[in-house]
């Protein structure tokens, strides 16, 4: 095989390994983006489907009732599991962030919205409330997550309530193993009991996935949806 033939093989290989490069480049920064909108667009109308019909869970009973106390409220329907069930506001990352919230943190729901662990507690309720979303790729949920500083407002509606949680710290950087942070009462927090709190988490570094940033949260304020939107949207 001649010099100039094996220059040309390899110069015909490189064009052909750059033009697979710069494809899948496009499909991470632009395919999976539009992907995350359509299926985005999707949750949220299924959201106001069922908030039209009124299929809202109710909140959980208070812990004090008494299990057989007539005035009981029943116990709330669980979550369908890659399903929306609410929506998520955070006012810091600009107007018209909104992004739906579904059961689990699945790849496939990962690609479709945020994703809400499954153990962890409902919007509103003692305990943690722990939500999972992209850093990168698929519309680029929590692009912005290292902006969050204390006391900026996380807004969370399940189509009856508002639910305002305030930023308590900034973010915080850890490893994927560290699951302690979502815990009822989250590791690390400084929370020091029982409380309502908001727990978000991301990849770290922006375009990598060998850390996680966390996010806590306080519940700060709640009110019903005939209200109007909380003022904490505009702060």
């Amino acid at each position: 095989m001649s010099v100039r033939l094996i220059v040309r093989t390899f110069s015909e290989l490189c064009i052909t390994i750059g033009a697979l490069i710069i494809l899948f480049v496009v499909y991470v920064l632009f395919w999976t983006g539009v992907k995350a909108a359509g299926a985005t667009e999707g949750q949220i109308d299924d959201l106001q489907r069922q908030w039209a019909r009124g299929a809202v869970s109710a909140p959980a009973p208070p812990a004090s009732a008494a299990p057989n106390s007539p005035k009981t409220p029943r116990a709330p329907k669980a979550y369908r599991d890659g399903k929306p069930f609410a929506m998520l506001y955070i006012p810091r990352f600009g107007k018209g962030w909104d992004w739906p919230i579904l059961e689990n943190t699945e790849v496939k729901t990962l690609q479709k919205g945020l994703g809400h662990y499954r153990a962890t507690a409902r919007p509103g309720a003692t305990g943690n409330f722990a939500v999972a979303g992209h850093r990168r790729t698929y519309g680029d949920p929590f692009k912005d997550f290292p902006k969050l500083r204390p006391g900026d407002p996380v807004l969370v509606t399940d189509g009856t309530t508002w639910f305002t949680y305030r930023i308590d710290k900034k973010p915080y950087r850890t490893v994927p193993s560290d699951i302690g942070v979502i815990d009822p009462v989250p590791r690390k927090s400084g929370f020091d009991g029982p409380g309502r709190y908001l727990t978000l988490t991301t990849c770290d570094p922006e375009w990598g996935s060998s850390h996680r940033l966390i996010a806590w949260a306080h519940l700060d304020a709640t009110q019903p949806v005939t209200d109007g939107r909380p003022v904490a949207f505009h702060s």
